[in-house]
């Protein structure tokens, strides 16, 4: 892994408790902690349910944490959270895009909620059209695209002000192999532009492709984190998908 500086993200005990309507506490993230550096990948690797989608929330600032702080660019998340969002993509399956506008037209009223210059919206439209292949979708309203589509709009969105950071909730799921191949090259070629990228997935396969870190959750716990070398020497194997698994009995026979 290259030399990276100071962390972009920075977790200390996140920890997120969710109140059912019948009164019962779910705890779903408890005492994350972790941070990301500059120009790296991390991925959030579990099964649903895990956590992760929660964790990306909190620190997309999209919901406060229980208890403990994550800082962005050195910026406490729940002190300034819209300067957060101006300084980060966030993309989930909950983000949804106008229906009646165009693509274009959705990219420009975001372009202008960031305050971008209508030269620069144009410039970087067509430069994200191009890398993600979506030419001939930018004059179609949003509420005739396919998913792969949509998707690839929605990251054109989360991309369009060139954030640092990139919070990617299951950028892949449900698309098929040829949208989903484009999605992951485009993720590969953001990390080499350095941009800085937490992402999750229950797809072991591209978690072995894209990350230069993995951060293994289990109903809510981040069970082990660390470079993909550093888990197959912890583990005994040579692949994301069986250290998982690895790991996961050693906890369940050690909870026995």
């Amino acid at each position: 892994m290259k030399g990276f500086m100071e962390p972009i993200v920075r977790s200390e005990n996140l920890r997120k408790v969710f109140t059912q309507p019948n009164g019962k506490r779910v705890e779903a993230v408890r005492d994350a902690s972790f941070s990301v550096a500059q120009g790296e990948v991390l991925g959030l690797l579990g099964p649903n349910g895990a956590g992760k989608t929660t964790l990306l929330r909190m620190l997309g600032t999209l919901i406060a944490p229980t208890s403990g702080h994550c800082w962005i660019e050195g910026i406490r998340a729940d002190e300034a959270p819209d300067a957060i969002r101006g300084r980060i993509g966030f993309l989930s399956g909950n983000t949804k895009l106008y229906g009646r506008l165009t693509v274009r037209e959705v990219l420009r009223y975001f372009g202008d909620l960031y305050g971008m210059r209508a030269e620069d919206i144009a410039s970087r439209t067509a430069g994200l059209s191009e890398r993600l292949a979506m030419g001939e979708i930018l004059d179609r309203r949003c509420e005739s695209l396919s998913t792969g589509q949509t998707q690839k709009a929605s990251i054109a969105r989360v991309m369009l002000h060139d954030p640092k950071l990139l919070i990617l909730d299951e950028p892949t799921l449900g698309l098929d192999i040829v949208t989903s191949r484009t999605i992951l090259e485009f993720i590969s070629d953001a990390r080499a532009r350095g941009h800085s990228i937490v992402f999750s997935t229950h797809y072991m396969s591209e978690a072995e492709l894209l990350c230069d870190r993995a951060a293994f959750l289990y109903q809510g716990e981040i069970m082990a984190i660390g470079a993909k070398a550093d888990l197959y020497a912890r583990t005994g194997k040579d692949n994301i998908h069986d250290a998982f698994l690895c790991l996961l009995d050693s906890r369940e026979q050690g909870a026995k």
